[in-house]
């Protein structure tokens, strides 16, 4: 069986979950991903990893409709398994379930429609009429409104299946792969330029509301030479790297890394902090490198928003989204206590095996396939 995984934007961030959904059918079959690139590549985190990419460049409307009908054509798989409600993908699934008659299976990983209301009701309306931009509000509104159309439907959170209906598949990470001791701390420590002070990482992509004002002001309220803060994503050229780079002058940022680089930058990391920030972007979503650190054995603190309690609980320290002195706080007691650092970090660990591992999500979405492909078998 051939899937085609449809992604919006093959060039930005939103490739990393389309990346993870072909990783996990790749038992089934030949996968490839597909869909409109913003720039030359596709998003170099996992560019050179084994996943199949092909991609047209991305243009405004009405040029997309061409774009689309180009995208329909390529995506020839007998699944098709769209990434996110937005036209660029979900759009493309619309069509090859109608007019192509493919069973779809839609993914929805984030409330799209949730980026565009943190700009306030002014925003909200400018945006709602730039039809011109096939990533703008109202088509995100109209693919969303017809989740209906496809043959079935996963979600990565509580909230977005309370919303939508279907499966519940996380961030899940391939814990086969990825194990405590994985990767070479000390060559990415040599590329962060730290020796011997403790570290404290975030990893991901660079996002106001993923609380890095909130990361960098609770490291320096520790007032301690001996802890460093490094943030991987963040090209320190970038206006946010220098911005960062202004308000903590001790700051290590370093730029994306490639996928199969995560483990040897985590395991160099005393804690990993994801500081999420509680908005209409973030109730949907359940931050990816939360499975990353917990797949690798890492101790780690969030905050208390959409399901990261449900995740963390009792392997992780978590508290209130913004709250800097908290923040600070739990960073300082895994610091101080390695006894207490390392029995969460072990039992965050054997959760990512048991619920949040590739065979775990598996046991859950290959029925799912299953069943919509065999329904699509009988109607021919």
């Amino acid at each position: 069986m051939k899937t085609s995984v449809l992604c919006f934007d093959l060039s930005d961030n939103a490739a990393g979950r389309a990346d993870l959904l072909a990783r996990l059918l790749a038992p089934l079959g030949e996968v490839e991903v597909i869909g409109p690139r913003s720039g030359p590549t596709p998003w170099m985190p996992v560019a050179g990893g084994p996943v199949r990419y092909a991609g047209v460049p991305e243009r405004r409307m009405p040029g997309f409709i061409m774009t689309m009908a180009e995208l329909a054509r390529r995506a020839d798989g007998d699944l098709v398994y769209a990434s996110k409600t937005r036209l660029g993908s979900a759009g493309i699934g619309y069509l090859k379930r109608i007019l192509g008659r493919r069973p779809l299976l839609l993914d929805i990983d984030d409330w799209e429609v949730g980026f565009y209301l943190r700009s306030g009701p002014a925003g909200t309306l400018g945006r709602a009429v730039n039809f011109g931009n096939p990533k703008g509000l109202p088509w995100t509104w109209l693919t969303e409104r017809l989740t209906g159309l496809a043959s079935g439907i996963t979600v990565a959170s509580r909230f977005l299946q309370q919303r939508f209906g279907g499966t519940l598949v996380p961030h899940v990470r391939d814990t086969d792969a990825w194990k405590p001791g994985s990767g070479s701390p000390m060559e990415a420590r040599r590329r962060l330029g730290i020796a011997d002070e403790r570290v404290v990482m975030f990893l991901g992509t660079p996002r106001g509301y993923k609380g890095l004002d909130d990361l960098g002001a609770a490291v320096a309220g520790l007032g301690r030479k001996d802890v460093r803060l490094a943030v991987v994503g963040t090209l320190p050229e970038s206006v946010l790297g220098r911005d960062l780079a202004r308000r903590f002058p001790d700051i290590c940022l370093a730029p994306p890394i490639a996928f199969e680089e995560i483990p040897s930058f985590l395991s160099a990391a005393d804690v990993v902090v994801v500081p999420q920030r509680d908005t209409p972007d973030t109730r949907g979503q359940v931050p990816a490198k939360l499975f990353d650190a917990m797949a690798l054995g890492r101790p780690i603190v969030s905050t208390r928003v959409s399901m990261i309690p449900e995740i963390l609980e009792g392997c992780g320290l978590l508290v209130e989204a913004g709250d800097v002195s908290a923040l600070g706080a739990a960073i300082a007691r895994l610091l101080d206590n390695s006894g207490e650092a390392a029995a969460l970090a072990r039992r965050a660990r054997e959760r990512c095996v048991e619920r949040y591992s590739f065979s775990a999500a598996r046991r859950d979405l290959f029925p799912l396939i299953e069943q919509v492909t065999a329904g699509a078998r009988a109607r021919r």
